[in-house]
């Protein structure tokens, strides 16, 4: 009855509309148009836009006004105010804002990028969105309602398929010291094919889609993992870190693997970690 509530009160569409007028307003008109003085280095080798900023603020304003009282954890504002999100937690509900996800592209004028926004609520994510600018396409999921295509068909993945035949993601380190880098370099020569877009985003629309079998992630931040996990569950995947804890959708979440069902994930993972 609570989630039922939730939902009542936060309209998708209400926010589907928000993401996109922002994309349309702050992140398309500086694509391909970025001056150096857009593009800066919050941390070595981490950068930021202005529209990452600019698109932020949008976010975080009108979604404060979507639920009132909601805490709001947006990746720009927590990097500035330094936020430990390895000693993170809140009980209060919470958005999960990721203003441009897959900076780095956008920076160099490339694709894919995203938006990305989650709610989560008494230690679950209700409802997620990822909103890919330069198709106009909003992926959104409610706990168990399912995950559509904004204004169109439900998402459902496909059945499992032999590990020869799977499509995937594997950061080598993502099994921690257990498992060496080579043993799985060497394990991963056995997949169709490997492949990184650098967006968490737009590879969990993927997964959704069924365009690829697996992701296998050494870390990702909560605006990362939260909204891509309920979709990708919410359209019959299984997502579970490599060492059985349980992910919050408001902590980092290391070694994180994603796959089609509990069986091609346990494949997986098998396949990986069993010493040649």
């Amino acid at each position: 009855m609570e989630r039922r509530e939730l939902v009542m009160v936060i309209d998708p569409q209400r926010v589907t509309d928000i993401i996109r007028e922002t994309a349309e307003l702050d992140v398309l008109p500086r694509f391909q148009k970025l001056t150096d003085h857009d593009i800066m280095e919050k941390a070595p080798g981490d950068i930021v836009t202005v529209a990452d900023y600019e698109a932020e603020a949008r976010l975080s304003k009108a979604l404060s006004e979507v639920a009132p009282g909601a805490d709001i954890l947006a990746e720009e504002a927590a990097s500035r105010d330094g936020l430990d999100l390895d000693n993170y937690h809140s009980d209060a509900d919470t958005w999960l804002i990721d203003p441009v996800d897959g900076t780095r592209n956008f920076s160099k004028g490339e694709s894919p990028f995203a938006i990305v926004v989650a709610y989560v609520s008494k230690g679950h994510v209700e409802l997620a969105w990822i909103h890919l600018p330069l198709e106009n396409q909003t992926i959104v999921a409610e706990r168990g309602s399912g995950t559509f295509i904004a204004g169109g068909k439900r998402l459902v993945i496909s059945d499992d398929v032999p590990i020869s035949s799977m499509t995937g993601l594997i950061n080598f380190r993502a099994l921690g010291d257990s498992v060496s880098v080579e043993q799985i370099k060497s394990r991963a020569e056995t997949f169709a094919e490997l492949r990184n877009f650098r967006c968490a985003g737009f590879d969990f629309v993927q997964l959704a889609k069924g365009n690829k079998h697996f992701s296998l992630y050494r870390r990702l931040w909560p605006w990362d993992h939260a909204a891509g996990s309920l979709i990708y569950r919410e359209a019959g995947g299984y997502v579970a870190r490599v060492d059985g804890k349980k992910i919050h959708p408001l902590e980092r979440a290391w070694g994180l693997l994603c796959a089609h069902s509990e069986k091609s994930w346990k494949d997986i993972h098998d396949h990986l970690s069993t010493p040649n």
